[in-house]
Formats: structure tokens, sequence, C-alpha cells
């Protein structure tokens, strides 16, 4: 391949280098300075610019990005954004150091651009229309690729007229009663697995428990429900997926598999092929992926993007986006088939623009309502065998789901040591400043001179104003009620003292006793602030009620609209046809999210000044980021968020397994029965264990360094940078402060990378968390580190991941809920529970598979023994100083359990 005669710029931690055009010099070695001036003067081949610019200490820096190429010649493709990944993508050989970068990147534009002329390219459909727009908005490749695109003999479909259409389906009748019998389930799991595979007995055993679920009930309100914990390896995907394919078969019905992760959720879908095809005979899909509407391309929200909605670099991004949507599986932009790294590419927030972000659809008042990406993800999954979902999707869909019949009854929540967590968050009340606004231009439409295409509630239902009068006065009373609400530039009314209206002066008056009451320290720290709802004064509790009452005359409109809604539905006139009515249906159920959020913030304001509710935990919040202050307000949680979840998802179902790796704490199953929601129904759960198959005593160590004190930056930088030397890379990093992790990566960045091992970072590098996961899993010698997000979830198999290091134990943050759920479940044994929780989810990253082998390190002179429970039986644990670590991780597993005397495992005291 005859490289692109374009200059190339390559920069990482280790230098930059420069190559000019074919003929002139090879690749040399550039300064920071001279790297610079030779891209602001000429236009350079690059790889991932924010990236680049990073590492050149140049925010300003633009190019020609070959990821964007790459987004415009094979859109919906997958490709890790390094050089090693491009070269595997385009078929070329990948560079064996940083010089040989820019030769690799001037090929691979040469790649690209012969695709684009070439007869066998398979994305060419539309290539040449967007080009035309990308011209005129000035893209930096426009004019290299353009000579190359032949303009095609008939004029090419506009993408929203090439999209299919989804079709009305009948309603899937109720499920058939069937009880499974373990020997057919046991012939499924056989079929799944192949029948030459490794017969694993615990994997059969955990297959017939999990069918268990999938009995019939036998009372109203009393679901089967199952706690299964799974050891890593023993094959609990296709354990469950065994005994789900079979009920559905039988029965006719639809399994909810639910998880906490997006990786999670495309392993399943990869397993799930084994269980069904593709597509039914009558082209219907057997399994769906199924996410939250915020998730999803609006094509609403696009078309105004193309149109003029977005300008700049965020409109070269649409086009781009619309590039994907014409070849995209399913329209998933988080998550799924479009690059999670094309956003980052252009410094903006852009792609969230282009989502339903706050349930403004217009449903079948919407153009593109038959061919939207969320309404047919949403039928499909009413005829599906499987559902595919995340706990948060799950348990909103069973409290406000727009159609009972579609919620779900048979639900597998894999990861379900997060349920708690997702709970907690789906049945919050959160009274804040961002939160008003939306619900202010929810109803009211934007403010004056804002862009975009969001309209109030007068604009949306024009027809049911003009036709029923009781309607339009409840929605012009409405609108005149939420005046009162926050508005664009409350943050800067409130800085300076000057509310306006009975919500802000609510907040004011929350920012100012937060900042008067707050002792955690975090205001010298910018860090968020926050304080109980106790002891208000007077004025304070004046100002929640005068808040309250504008709340409560928001709230009552609104209902009656509701109600005006309904009977339009009831008794439809004669102009109300089928998209019509679907619109109203929708209008109502987008009407009940919105009264129930009021009545839950006019519960919360009702409170202050009297008792405090024993179910829940009250607080008044300034969040802030690095000392800027973005949020504020009053914020309430259940003190046990599982009351909700088993009212709401576990009594109206009629099976649900929770199963993880961690669900347990060690050998009791009180906090996993706790933190099930099985303790609030009258039901007797189904606990059942297997243990993992894997050989820790062999294949891995836990190293607890007791030389490294607590608070030395340089010496946590120092422990850090000589692990992952001593591992030759593969180092996952965990941290539990922002600030400590970005002070290690600054520290010994870049002396690793002169020794070629790449060290990438959370809130650091420009790259969202999933692509930063892919690049570490592609590259052995790469090192990551990261925060709670990395902490779990993360699927890194194999050599790319050999070492895990924890800068500390994992204490929970002491926070106010935290402090009441604490108090309420046994004081410090509470946080021991969380913490031993942490810690094994951390080493699970470590083994995945039998062929793993591992060191699992923590920095702690003063790691208490108790918490050693975490970790799997038999796993040797050390005490010993860093250099006696790092003689063990350079040697890797096989040096011996013996090679180091190993130091006491308990201190003499925790």
């Amino acid at each position: 391949m005859e490289p692109l005669p374009l200059p190339a710029l390559h920069a990482s931690h280790a230098g930059s280098w420069l190559r000019a055009t074919q003929g002139t010099a090879a690749t040399r070695t550039a300064s920071k300075g001279e790297a610079i001036m030779a891209a602001a003067d000429t236009p350079h081949l690059l790889l991932n610019a924010p990236l680049v610019a990073t590492r050149l200490g140049y925010p300003d820096l633009s190019g020609l990005d070959l990821l964007e190429l790459y987004a415009f010649v094979h859109p919906a493709r997958f490709c890790v954004p390094t050089p090693k990944g491009l070269a595997h993508a385009l078929g070329l050989d990948e560079p064996r150091s940083d010089d040989e970068v820019p030769l690799l990147l001037q090929r691979a534009a040469a790649r690209l651009v012969e695709t684009c002329g070439g007869e066998e390219w398979t994305e060419r459909e539309g290539a040449w229309s967007v080009l035309q727009s990308l011209v005129r908005l000035r893209w930096p490749w426009a004019n290299v690729i353009a000579p190359h695109i032949r303009q095609p003999e008939r004029a090419e479909r506009w993408l929203f007229t090439r999209l299919p259409e989804w079709d009305e389906a009948p309603e899937r009748p109720q499920p058939a009663q069937v009880r499974l019998d373990p020997e057919d389930v046991r012939a499924r799991l056989s079929e799944l697995t192949g029948h030459h595979a490794e017969e694993r007995p615990s994997q059969r055993v955990y297959a017939a428990e999990a069918a268990w679920t999938f009995a019939p009930r036998e009372r109203k309100g009393a679901p089967h429900v199952l706690l299964a914990q799974a050891g890593t390896g023993i094959g609990k995907t296709l354990g469950y997926l065994a005994p789900a394919s079979l009920w559905a078969e039988k029965s006719g019905g639809t399994v909810w598999v639910s998880t906490f992760t997006k990786n999670l959720q495309r392993q399943l879908r990869r397993e799930s092929r084994r269980a069904w095809p593709a597509a039914r005979a009558d082209g219907s899909q057997p399994v769906v992926v199924r996410k939250g509407r915020e998730n999803y391309l609006c094509l609403l929200n696009l078309e105004d993007a193309l149109q003029g909605g977005f300008g700049g670099r965020a409109a070269v991004l649409a086009q781009l986006v619309a590039r994907w949507a014409a070849y995209s599986q399913d329209g998933d932009m988080i998550g799924g088939d479009l690059p999670g790294w094309l956003g980052t590419l252009f410094r903006s927030r852009a792609i969230r623009s282009l989502t339903d972000q706050r349930g403004e659809c217009v449903y079948a008042g919407c153009p593109h309502y038959r061919k939207c990406f969320i309404e047919r993800a949403g039928r499909a999954s009413a005829q599906a065998d499987l559902v595919i979902a995340n706990h948060a999707l799950v348990m909103v869909n069973a409290a406000r789901g727009r159609d009972h019949a579609q919620r779900p009854t048979r639900i597998v929540f894999d990861e379900g040591h997060h349920v708690f967590d997702a709970a907690d968050s789906t049945f919050a009340a959160e009274l804040t400043g961002m939160e008003c606004v939306e619900l202010k231009r929810w109803i009211v439409g934007p403010e004056r001179g804002s862009k975009g295409r969001r309209r109030g509630l007068s604009a949306r239902l024009a027809d049911l104003a003009s036709y029923d009068e009781a309607g339009g006065k409840a929605i012009a009373a409405a609108v005149e009620a939420a005046d009162a609400l926050p508005g664009d530039g409350w943050l800067a009314r409130l800085a300076e003292n000057a509310p306006s209206g009975p919500i802000e002066g609510l907040l004011a008056g929350v920012r100012a006793l937060t900042y008067a009451r707050d002792e955690s320290g975090g205001q010298e720290m910018g860090y968020g602030i926050e304080t109980e709802a106790a002891q208000l004064d007077g004025n304070f509790v004046e100002l929640a009620q005068q808040a309250q009452g504008a709340l409560a005359a928001i709230r009552t409109p609104l209902i009656k609209l509701g109600v005006r809604l309904e009977a339009l539905l009831e008794e439809p006139p004669d102009w109300l046809d089928g998209p019509g009515r679907a619109r109203i249906d929708g209008a109502r159920y987008s009407l009940k999210w919105r009264i129930d959020m009021l009545a839950a913030w006019e519960a919360l304001l009702g409170r202050l000044g009297g008792a405090a509710d024993p179910d829940f935990v009250d607080w008044l919040a300034v969040d802030r980021s690095e000392a800027r202050e973005y949020d504020i307000g009053l914020h309430r949680r259940f003190l046990d968020p599982m009351k909700p979840f088993a009212q709401t998802v576990l009594e109206p179902a009629h099976g649900v397994m929770l199963t993880s790796a961690t669900l347990k704490d060690g050998g009791d199953w009180t906090a996993a029965l706790a933190r099930s929601g099985a303790n609030w129904l009258d039901v007797a759960p189904h606990l059942t264990e297997q243990l993992s198959p894997f050989d820790y005593a062999a294949n891995a160590e836990v190293l607890i360094v007791t030389d490294v004190r607590k608070g030395d930056l340089a010496a946590l930088a120092g422990a850090y940078g000589r692990l992952i030397e001593a591992s030759r890379g593969g180092v996952l990093g965990l941290f539990t402060a922002i600030r400590r992790l970005r002070a290690v990566h600054g520290r010994i960045a870049d002396r690793l990378a002169r020794e070629g091992l790449p060290l990438y970072a959370q809130h650091v590098d420009p790259i969202d968390t999933g692509t930063l996961v892919d690049i570490f899993r592609d590259d052995p010698r790469a090192s990551l580190l990261g925060t709670d997000a990395l902490r779990d979830g993360v699927d890194v198999p194999g050599h790319s991941l050999r070492c895990v290091v924890m800068e500390q134990v994992p204490w929970p943050k002491p926070s106010i809920l935290h402090r009441a759920r604490r108090a309420a479940n046994g004081g410090s044994g509470f946080d021991d529970r969380i913490i031993r929780a942490r810690l094994a989810q951390a080493f699970g990253r470590l083994i995945r598979t039998a062929q793993d082998r591992g060191h699992f390190v923590v920095l702690s002179a003063a790691f208490p023994s108790r918490l050693t429970a975490a970790f799997p039986p038999r796993t040797p644990i050390h005490r010993l100083t860093l250099d006696q670590a790092l003689h063990r991780v350079a040697g890797g597993v096989s040096v011996g359990n013996d090679a180091i005397p190993a130091l006491p495992v308990s201190p003499p005291e925790d």
C-alpha cells in the first residue's frame, strides 16, 4: 500500500514524531513545540486528535483525523482507536514502535481513500449525498476523498426514506403454565454448550436450580425468588439461558435478563445465539436488546441537527451519525454499534443531544414514528422470547411502563449485587435546580432564543387545546404555574443572592444553609458538600412551604389534563385516528411521570420542619466539580430501597432470579437476602451456591504492601510505576479519588511510555470508559488507571490483565446517606460488608478463565485481616514490602508461594 502523500503527526507520552509527504526525509522525532507549529501550519494526518492534543498540551489542535474518515467510510464497524487497532481493522501491518506510526497513518489513509473508489465498498449507499453536505461544512477530509466517490446514476434516497418501518403485531397471549423437567433442562444445557464440551457439574446443578424460577406461581404477590451465588468460571450465562430458553419455548412467554453493565449485555447477545436464531421464519426477532430511550438515536432530533440545529463541528458529527444510522443494527448510540470514540472526537455533548434525554417524544406526532428505533425495540420486545435489558430499565418499566401486558414477570437479574444500587437511584426523589429547569422546558418550551425542536405542552397538544376547552384551560394553567420554576441563569442569580420565584428562593436557602453547616472538608477541596435536612429554622421552613405550594399549582392542572386526555380516548372525536390515539396515549404516559415526580417533591418539602419519616433519608446538597457549582437541591432516598423494589418489581412477578459471583458476604446469606428485597415479601427464597472451578491457590496471589505510607503521593506514584514496570504492563490500577489518580498518572506516564509501556487513565484521557477498556484489552503492554466504573463489569481475560493494584482499602464515602444506613444496619459491620464486596468485585477482574494468572496488590499498611474473607478460599495472601511484591510480580505467579517467605496474614491489630 503506497502511503497517501500528506504529512503525518503522532504524539504519545514518549514523544512526538513527524513524517513529511512521500519522497522526502523519513520520520523524525520532534519536540512538542515543533509538532504544534507544524500542525498549525499545515493540516496533518492524526489519529484521535483530542488525545494527541492532550499529549502535546495544545487543545486547539486540528487536522485530518483518521478516525473521522473511518467513521465515514465504515459506519457501524468496530475499531480500537489506536495505531494497532486501526492497522488490524484495515488489514495493515501494525507498527512495532512509535516512530513507525506516522507511516502507518499515511498507509491507512491511502487504504480508506482507495476503498471509497473501489467497487466492493459495501457502505457506498448514501455516501455521496452526505459528502456534499460535508463539503459545504468544510470538513477537512471532504476535498481529499471527493475525487474518489463517484456520483450515483440515480439520486440517493434520503436517510429517513431508506430506514425500514416497523410493523404492528397482535398482542401475545399470556404464557402457558409449565413445569420444567430437570432432565430436559440438562439436555438443553448440553445442546447450548455443545455435546463434546467438557462437562461442568456445577453448571448442571446451577441450571437445574435456575429452572425452579420458572415454575407456576402458587399465590398472588408471592413470586418464586432464587438467590444464586455463582463463582467465576462455572458458566452461569448458559446456566440460566438453558431453562429460560426451554421455558420460553414451552410456554410461549418472555424472559427478561437484566444486567448492570453494557459489557455483559454484549456477551449475552452473543451467547443467546446458541439458543435462538437471529430471526424467526416470519422475520421477527426472538432475542431483543432493550435499553432506556435515552440510549437510542432520536430521528427527529437528527433531522433537526441536519437542517441547521447544529453548527460548526457538531454539524459534521450529525452527518457522520446519519451515515451510521443507515447501517446501525438497532440505533443504540450508547454502548451499541456507534463507536464510543466518535463523540469525543468532536469535544461536545452533541451525541446526547441526538437522543431523547427528557421524555420529550411526541410519539405518533413525529413524522418518523414508523421508523423510530425506540418504538421498533419496544414492539420487538413484546414479541421476543428473550429481552436483554438493564436493571434501571426493568425497574422503570415495572413502575411506570406504558403497557401493563409487557411488564416483565420472569426476570433474571445477572450482576445481582448491583440491584440494590439500581433501585436506590430509580426510586429516589431529587428536587434540584437542573431537574426544575428541565420540567419547565417540558411544560413551557425552550427559553427565547434557544435552538432546537423542543416544544412545550401547548405546541405538542395544540389540537387538543382547540378541540377540548377544559383541556386547553388545563394546559394554559400549567404553563402559567410553571413560570415559578427556575429558568436559564438560575445558578448565577443564586450566586448573586438574587433568586427569582419561590423555587429559586428555596434553592438559595439550601445553598446558604449547606455552606453554613457542612463539615466534610469538601469546601476547601472543591468537592460537593451536603448537610442533613434537620433542625431547620422557621424561615427555611417557610421557603419550603412556598415552594410546595408552587409545585402543587403545577401538578393540579397536569392532573386535570390527564383526565381530559383519558376522556378523549374513551370518547374519541372523528378526527382522532390511530396515530393520534398513540400520541395522546404517549402524552398521558409522560404526564403521569411528571405528576408522580411533583408529588414526590411535595412530600419531601411537606415533612421539612416536622418529624422525620423513618422510611427516608433527606438531605441538602450543593453539587460541585473542581469548586464549580453545577447543581443545588434537596435529595430523598429510601433508607431501604428494596422496599419499593419488592412492591414494584418482585410482587407482580411470577419468578425472579438474582445471580452473581459476589451476592454473599463470605458464608453468610443475611446481607444478600436483605439486598434482594425478598425480606419485604411473604416468601421463602431459594438459596444456592456453586463455587468457582478455578485453582486460585496456583493461579493468583494477594499481595498486601505494608511500606507505602498513606498520603505520600510520591511514594504512591513510585509504587504504581515500579509495579507496572515489573509486570511489563497489563496492570489495572484502581483509585478511590480522582485527584490521586491524576497525580499518579502525571508523575509516571511519560517515563513508562519511554519504556514502551503506555498508560491510559479515566478522567485524564479524552476517551470514554468503554473505549479505554477496548484499548487496554487490545494491548498487553498497556496499563489502565480508573475509579469505581472499572472495579466491576470489566471483562479482560487473558494476558492483557495480569495485575490489579488498589491504592488503598475502598472505604465507603462517609455521606449522610451512608451514615443513616450504617446506623440502621449494624454499624462497622455494615462498612465491612461493603468493603469486602468491593474487594471481591475488584479481585474478580483478575482471573476470568482457567488459564489466567495474576497478582492482586493492595497498597495498605493497615489492611484489616477481617477483610481477607473477600478473597476466594485458598487464595494465597501475603503481607510484604514493596520490593518483595515487585519480585513476585516480575516473576509471575509461577515464582511459587514459598519463593518469598510469606508474612502472617493477620496483623497484630485491625
